[in-house]
């Protein structure tokens, strides 16, 4: 399945897009897409609903963040071989994890927004994993049963705040809109190889990134087991697995960075693509 949010900012309502593409309103089905209604069991459920019955989401209509109610954002840093090469970075032994505050999703169509003193805006197209079910201590064979879909994300970061500001990763990656996840939460059984699937970022029309899942230090499994290991999984968690090559800093001639007015897009092969603009941050 693929399972949307559509409507304003803060009053979505769930839905999914059935085989021809079209999006259609759950709302009658399913309170929300998120917590218990992540549960394997409550998916299997919701896989069983006659989607063509469905009403039809009126076009033109916004997506919104595809889960709500994410408890915590969970990153892993320089995740990828070739990401780490063009910063000068060795490959870590181990995941290097930080946070990333939920007040910094948004849809995967909405305006990013600019800061008058972001200097260093950045963008790293990611592949998301949502937790399904409470994962504590799990072993990595375990990992598949607590995952309930995967998801495009970008894990925007202001360099400035991340490196130059004093303090761990977080003040760089948490403003308002710096985690645009979407369009869709993809179960799955909808994915033939999680640890293949091609992911890319553009930015004004010129491709920055092109990776592949397959450059990843810790595979999927390996990061949902190790995050379990120093805090329990809730669902509806969110953990960004990392970025490939090609974020601005990593330029040449570079750097590259963002300003009001570019163009970004990105996308996962299978998972959506998502499309913004840099906006000036509402006063």
């Amino acid at each position: 399945m693929k399972l949307i949010r559509f409507g304003e900012h803060g009053a979505e309502r769930p839905g999914l897009i059935d085989a021809a593409g079209g999006l259609r309103d759950l709302t009658d089905v399913v309170a929300d897409h998120g917590g218990s209604s992540l549960h394997p069991d409550a998916l299997a459920i919701l896989a069983e609903v006659d989607v063509m019955a469905l009403p039809k989401v009126p076009a033109g209509t916004r997506l919104g963040p595809p889960v709500s109610g994410i408890g915590k954002i969970v990153c892993i840093g320089l995740n990828y071989h070739d990401h780490a090469r063009e910063v000068g970075k060795e490959a870590p032994a181990e995941p290097m994890l930080f946070l990333k505050a939920t007040t910094s999703i948004c849809g995967p169509f909405d305006g990013i927004e600019v800061a008058p003193d972001a200097a260093k805006l950045d963008w790293e197209v990611e592949l998301g994993i949502i937790i399904g079910q409470r994962a504590k201590a799990i072993a990595e064979q375990e990992a598949p049963e607590h995952i309930a879909g995967f998801l495009t994300a970008n894990d925007i970061s202001e360099r400035a705040w991340q490196g130059e500001r004093a303090g761990q990763f977080t003040k760089g990656k948490s403003h308002d809109t710096f985690c645009p996840i979407g369009p869709w939460l993809v179960t799955p059984d909808e994915i033939a190889d999680v640890m293949n699937l091609p992911l890319w970022a553009e930015v004004n029309g010129t491709t920055m990134q092109n990776g592949t899942t397959a450059d990843m230090v810790f595979d999927v499994t390996t990061a949902v087991a190790y995050i379990s290991e120093f805090m329990t999984l809730e669902p509806g968690d969110l953990i960004l697995t990392g970025t490939p090559a090609g974020v601005g800093k990593g330029q040449t001639p570079g750097p590259v960075y963002l300003s009001a007015g570019d163009r970004l897009r990105c996308g996962v092969e299978g998972l959506g693509v998502q499309d913004h603009r840099m906006i000036a941050r509402p006063t």
